[in-house]
C-alpha cells in the first residue's frame, strides 16, 4: 500500500513538472511571437505585466534559448521519473533520430521570425516547428524510460560471462616460452601474453587439422627454444616444414650457444640431404633391455595394433626375437654388425641357421628359451609362426636407402651433450608413414634413453603429429624429464586419436601429466575433457518477466564451466584456449586462457621468403662428375646381405666345429 502511495505521489511530482515545461514553452511563443497574438487578440493584460516584471528582474527573455533550456529541463525532469512499460521495439537509434529531429526544430528555428513573409506567416511557422520539436524531444524522453535497458537478447552466446581476464604481463627467463595474445573481457580487446615459464613440465598442443597449432605455437616454440639455446629433436611428419624453420633460425641464432651447435637431419626420401645414423650403435646399449626397448619400439610401429595387446604371447615372442638378434650382433665382433639392417637381413636367414647362432651364446640362451622348447619338441609350425610374425612385418622395411641411412655413424644420438650439442630433424613422409614410422620410432626410443640424463644441456623434444609414430617411454620421459632440462612439446589433434595410437593407459597418462595444454578447436569428448580441466566460475544469470503493467527482473548466480565444450568446438582460427603452469619463483595467479594468439604474419611472411633450403649433406658425384647415388646405395645394399652371409657362415662352422656345440644343429 506504502508503495502504490509512493507511486502516486512520484507521478503528480511528474506532472507538475511537465506542466512547468509546457508553461515555459507557451511563454517562449507568447513573448517572442507577440505581435501575432495581437492580431489573433490571444493577448491578457494580467500576462504582460507578469511577463515585464520576469524580463526586468531576472532578464529571462534577452535570449530566446532561456526560456527553451528551462522548458527542456523541465521535460527531462518529467520524463526522468516516468516509468513506462518496456518494448522490445525500442531501440537506441530510434531514440537518437527522433531526438536529433526535435533538437533541430526546437533550437534552430529563430530564423523563422526574420523570414520576410510578414509577422503573422513567421510566427506561424516558430510556433509549429517548436510544437513538433517539442513533441519529438517528449517522444524521446518517454521512449528513454521504457527502454529496455538489459536486454537479454544482447548477450545471446553468453560471450560477456564466459569472458574472463587473463595475463597482461610479460614474464620472461631463460627457458621461457612467450606468446603474445589478444582476449575479449568487458565489451572490449585487450592485449596479453601466455608464458610458458616452465617448458620442462612438457606441452600439449591440440586442433583439428587447419586450426593453426603448428603455425601459431609450436613453429614458435622452435624459434624461442633456439633463440635460447637449447639442443633440439624435431619430428616433422610434413618434412621439411619445421626442418627449414629450424635450420634457418639456427643459422641467425649461433651467438646464443656457448658451443656451436651442430644440424643433422634424417631424411629416407632424399639421401642426398640426410646424414646417416645408427640408431642401435652399440656404444650405447650397455645391457639386453636395450636391444629390447628397440625391438619393441620396432614392432609396435609397424603393427599399431598390438599395442593395445602388450603382454600377449604372440606380441611379445616377435620382439623377443628381435631383441635378441640385436643383442648378438652387437657382442659380435664387438658390434661391428650392430645395425637394425644387419638385424632385418640375419632375421630374414631360415631358422635353422638363426637358433643355432643365437643359442650358442649363454647370454641368449635362456633368452630364448621358448623358441628353443618348440624347436627341440617339434612345434615347427608354432616356431615358423613366431618366426613370420617378425619377419613380415620387418620385410616391409627391406629399402637400400634406409639401409644406406641407418648404417652410418655422422654423429651420435645424444643431442645435448654439452661438448656436442645438436639440433636433429627426422623427417616423415605420409605417403610411406608406414615403413619409416618404425625406424624413426627407433631413433625416438634411443634419443629418449640418451637425453634424460643429469648434467646436460637444455633440450627441447618436439613431436608434430604425435600419433603417427609410437614413440615407446614417452610417457616416462614427461613424468622424469622435467629435473633433466628436458622440454617436450606434443602436437596431435585429439584424445581419441592419442588413445586410438597410443592405447587407453599410456595415453590417460600423457594427458594428464602434461602441465602446459593448448587447444584449438576440437570437438566431442575431448573438448568435454578439456573444459572439465578448466574448471568452473561463478556466472550471473538474470530471468525477465515484461507484463502489461509492469516489468520484473531477477538475477541469480550459479557454477558453470569456464569455457563451456559448445565454444571449445567452434574456435575460430589462431584462437586456442588452454592452461600453463608455473614455478615457486614465478606464480601465475590466472593460468587459463582463452585469447587469439597473435603472429606478425607480414614478418613470418619475409622471413620464409629469405629461407634458405636445407643444403645437400651427401654428395654422390664422382671425379668426373657422374651421379653415383644409386650405385653407391645399391653396393651399401649388397655389402650388408653378403655380411650377414659371411657372418651365418662363420657362425656354423664355429658351431660344427665345437663339440660342445655340436648338438644345437640338429632340427
Amino acid at each position: 500500500m506504502a508503495q502504490e502511495d509512493d507511486l502516486r505521489a512520484l507521478g503528480k511530482i511528474m506532472d507538475f513538472m511537465r506542466a512547468l515545461s509546457v508553461i515555459f514553452l507557451l511563454i517562449n511563443a507568447y513573448w517572442f511571437c507577440y505581435e501575432a497574438f495581437l492580431t489573433w487578440g490571444f493577448t491578457l493584460a494580467i500576462v504582460d505585466k507578469i511577463l515585464m516584471n520576469f524580463q526586468r528582474t531576472t532578464s529571462l527573455f534577452s535570449s530566446i534559448l532561456w526560456t527553451k533550456l528551462f522548458c527542456l529541463v523541465f521535460l527531462a525532469l518529467s520524463c526522468l521519473g516516468t516509468k513506462g512499460v518496456k518494448e522490445e521495439t525500442i531501440t537506441w537509434p530510434k531514440i537518437w533520430a527522433v531526438l536529433a529531429v526535435g533538437f533541430v526544430l526546437f533550437f534552430l528555428n529563430w530564423w523563422l521570425l526574420a523570414l520576410p513573409i510578414g509577422k503573422v506567416g513567421g510566427a506561424s511557422l516558430y510556433i509549429f516547428t517548436l510544437s513538433v520539436g517539442y513533441i519529438c524531444l517528449l517522444m524521446a524522453g518517454v521512449w528513454m524510460s521504457r527502454l529496455l535497458k538489459n536486454n537479454l537478447m544482447d548477450d545471446v552466446f553468453n560471450l560477456e560471462n564466459e569472458s574472463f581476464m587473463q595475463e597482461t604481463r610479460l614474464l620472461e627467463n631463460e627457458y621461457s616460452v612467450n606468446l603474445p595474445t589478444r582476449f575479449y573481457y568487458k565489451k572490449r580487446w585487450h592485449k596479453g601474453w601466455i608464458n610458458i615459464v616452465n617448458p620442462f613440465r612438457a606441452s600439449m598442443v591440440l586442433g583439428t587439422p587447419g586450426s593453426g597449432k603448428s603455425f601459431a605455437i609450436v613453429n614458435n616454440y622452435i624459434k624461442q627454444q633456439i633463440e635460447k639455446g637449447f639442443a633440439m629433436y624435431i619430428y616433422d611428419y610434413k618434412f621439411p616444414d619445421l626442418s627449414e624453420i629450424a635450420y634457418n633460425h639456427l643459422l641467425t641464432h649461433l651467438d646464443a650457444y656457448e658451443v656451436k651447435p651442430q644440424f643433422f637431419v634424417i631424411n629416407f626420401d632424399d639421401p642426398r640431404k640426410s646424414h646417416r645414423c645408427n640408431p642401435i650403435n652399440p656404444a650405447f646399449m650397455t645391457d639386453i633391455s636395450d636391444a629390447y626397448e628397440s625391438a619393441y619400439t620396432i614392432m609396435l610401429n609397424l603393427n599399431r595394433t598390438w599395442i593395445q595387446k602388450q603382454g600377449d604371447f604372440f606380441v611379445e615372442s616377435p620382439i623377443i626375437l628381435l631383441a635378441a638378434i640385436i643383442w648378438f650382433l652387437k657382442i659380435y665382433q664387438g658390434g661391428k654388425y650392430c645395425t637394425f639392417p644387419h638385424a632385418i637381413e640375419f632375421l630374414n636367414r631360415p631358422y635353422a641357421q638363426i637358433f643355432p647362432i643365437l643359442t650358442a651364446y649363454d647370454e641368449l640362451a635362456n633368452y630364448l628359451s621358448p623358441f628353443m622348447d618348440a624347436w627341440e619338441g617339434g612345434a615347427q609350425d608354432q616356431l615358423q609362426g613366431q618366426i613370420a610374425s617378425a619377419k613380415i612385418p620387418l620385410s616391409r622395411m627391406i629399402s637400400p636407402a634406409l639401409y644406406w641411412v641407418m648404417t652410418g655413424d655422422d654423429f651420435s644420438l645424444d643431442i645435448n651433450n654439452p661438448h656436442e650439442p645438436k639440433v636433429l630433424v627426422v623427417g616423415n613422409n605420409p605417403d610411406r608413414q608406414n615403413i619409416y614410422s618404425a625406424a624413426l620410432g627407433l631413433y625416438n626410443s634411443r634419443i629418449v634413453k640418451l637425453i634424460n640424463k643429469k648434467k646436460q644441456l637444455k633440450s627441447s623434444v618436439i613431436i608434430d603429429e604425435l600419433p603417427t609414430i609410437y614413440f615407446r617411454g614417452l610417457d616416462n620421459l614427461i613424468a622424469t624429464a622435467r629435473s633433466n632440462k628436458v622440454a617436450v612439446c606434443l602436437g596431435f589433434q585429439d584424445f581419441s586419436q592419442l588413445t586410438r595410437d597410443y592405447g587407453d593407459k599410456e595415453s590417460k597418462v600423457i594427458q594428464n601429466t602434461v602441465g602446459n595444454v593448448f587447444s584449438g578447436q576440437v570437438v566431442g569428448e575431448t573438448a568435454k575433457t578439456l573444459s572439465e580441466r578448466f574448471g568452473k566460475v561463478l556466472q550471473q544469470r538474470q530471468s525477465m518477466t515484461i507484463n502489461r503493467n509492469d516489468k520484473s527482473t531477477s538475477i541469480s548466480t550459479q557454477l558453470d564451466s569456464l569455457i563451456p565444450a559448445s565454444k571449445i568446438s567452434n574456435l575460430t582460427q589462431g584462437m586456442f584456449v588452454g592452461a600453463v603452469s608455473d614455478n615457486f619463483d614465478e606464480r601465475i595467479e590466472q593460468k587459463i586462457f582463452h585469447a587469439e594468439i597473435v603472429v606478425d604474419t607480414a614478418k613470418v611472411s619475409a622471413e620464409m621468403k629469405s629461407y634458405r633450403p636445407i643444403p645437400v649433406i651427401a654428395d654422390f658425384r664422382d671425379a668426373s662428375g657422374d651421379d653415383t647415388m644409386k650405385a653407391s646405395i645399391d653396393a651399401n645394399y649388397r655389402q650388408i646381405k653378403q655380411e650377414i652371409l659371411s657372418l651365418v657362415d662363420s657362425e656354423i662352422a664355429r658351431i660344427k666345429a665345437d663339440p660342445k656345440l655340436q648338438g644345437l644343429m640338429k632340427g
